[in-house]
């Protein structure tokens, strides 16, 4: 174990190496051994810091003051709401898709009759009257 990864878990575990996870142990006390005034400084130093953090109490809040919290906290919609446009919008989208692959059908079905070329549909769609507008009188 190197001294920064000693360091490294008294900093994190405390001053007591029983604290530490057991497969840091052995490796901190080969350590300790090697080198036992520089880990005993670390440690009591750790140890400090424990005891400091022992004594400390957390502040607690007033009566009621997780109620109020809860009270001023915005309501939380249900979660279909989040979902319901988007599909609403996708079910109007697919019904419009629908309705013109249908009336398409319906029409193409009216205007063609049986034994009737796609040849005789287009001579029938434009008629003379519509040349006319594209032929030159005086020609």
């Amino acid at each position: 174990m190197t001294p920064e990864r000693f360091e490294t878990l008294a900093e994190a575990y405390g001053g007591d190496v029983a604290r530490w996870p057991d497969a840091e142990r052995e490796a901190a006390a080969e350590r300790m051994a090697a080198d036992p005034a520089w880990a005993t400084g670390i440690l009591t130093r750790a140890g400090a810091l424990d005891a400091a953090l022992e004594g400390y109490a957390a502040p607690r809040g007033s009566v009621g003051l997780a109620d109020r919290i809860a009270a001023g906290a915005p309501k939380v919609r249900a979660r279909w709401v989040g979902w319901l446009l988007p599909a609403g919008m996708g079910v109007g989208l697919a019904t419009a898709c629908a309705a013109g692959v249908i009336a398409g059908a319906q029409l193409h079905g009216a205007s063609s009759s049986p034994g009737a070329s796609d040849a005789d549909a287009l001579v029938t769609a434009v008629s003379d009257d519509d040349f006319s507008l594209y032929l030159d009188e005086d020609a």
